[in-house]
């Protein structure tokens, strides 16, 4: 039984990259699609209080909105996945294969369809800033903030569009990771904030021990045949 969105394990290191790991990015299942855990708009709409995109408020708000338009919620949750895997594409483009990159595939690691994917980030940007609003913090010192999120209906995709705009901005690529699904990991992306850069898995306790736990067997099995 799959978990609840909102127990999945946060390992991205940033929320944009979390919410690539909504879907499942391992090798397929009997020919089955991946799963998604933003199954609907009210997955959506716990997972964002979840990852710190909205608050409370806001996440009344937007339920409200989306409560009285339909269409408005699914176009919300269309956005948000169409964000996703345009944000997954960029950073598998820049993962090298030895950090879990998976150079050769039809999609993966294709510039082509990375470029694709940013022109795409960009309009979803375009349109989140839009309907964005300058506001004076009166604090010392005051500051002038951009607020994404003005209008309630778009308030999710607004947010999460912003998200990945910093993510792709001010992460340092060169520290993404895919969890290497070659060695039986998940696929899930995560910044490497080791100090000597040396993370590969999405978490030790989970694809790392699986995988560690898969070798062994393996080593044994291979001892039994070899022995005499």
């Amino acid at each position: 039984m799959r978990p609840d969105v909102c127990q999945l394990p946060m390992v991205g290191g940033h929320p944009a990259l979390d919410l690539v790991n909504t879907l499942e990015r391992g090798a397929p299942l009997d020919g089955e699609p991946p799963y998604d855990f933003l199954s609907d708009t009210s997955a959506l709409l716990r997972w964002t209080v979840r990852a710190g995109l909205i608050g409370d408020a806001e996440a009344d708000r937007a339920g409200r909105a989306w409560r009285d338009d339909p269409a408005a919620a699914h176009a919300g949750l269309a956005a948000v996945r169409d964000i996703r895997e345009g944000l997954h594409l960029v950073m598998l483009a820049a993962i090298l294969p030895a950090d879990g990159g998976a150079a050769g595939g039809p999609v993966a690691g294709d510039p082509i369809a990375a470029g694709a994917a940013l022109v795409g980030l960009h309009e979803r940007w375009s349109g989140a800033a839009a309907r964005a609003t300058l506001v004076l913090d009166r604090g010392d010192p005051p500051q002038v903030r951009l607020v994404y999120g003005t209008v309630p209906a778009m308030l999710i995709p607004d947010r999460v569009a912003e998200a990945a705009l910093d993510v792709l901005r001010t992460a340092d690529l060169t520290r993404v990771r895919r969890c290497p699904v070659h060695e039986g990991g998940c696929g899930w992306l995560f910044l490497d904030q080791s100090r000597n850069a040396s993370r590969r898995w999405c978490r030790m306790a989970d694809c790392g021990t699986t995988a560690k736990a898969r070798r062994l067997t393996q080593r044994r099995r291979a001892a039994r045949v070899g022995a005499p």
